[in-house]
């Protein structure tokens, strides 16, 4: 599909988006690329709700609580 660039950019037909309610527009080199934007991507979420261990510095040294090694 080609579409044409006005002053205002371009349009994407309502058709080619069913379903979606957001999107994210990116601009790699020479490619823009459009993405469904999901409202529950896991990742928006962290650190909201941060555990209390009582290790106060599990976030600078999380490998040796997890693993046992640095």
């Amino acid at each position: 599909m080609k579409a044409k660039v006005t002053e205002e950019g371009i349009r994407i037909p309502k058709e080619m988006l069913e379903g979606i309610e957001e999107v994210e527009i990116l601009k790699e080199e020479n490619l823009i690329v459009v993405l469904p934007s999901s409202a529950d991507d896991p990742r928006s979420g962290l650190g909201q709700s941060p555990v209390d261990c009582g290790v106060p510095d599990g976030s600078e040294h999380h490998d040796v609580y997890l693993y046992g090694t640095k």
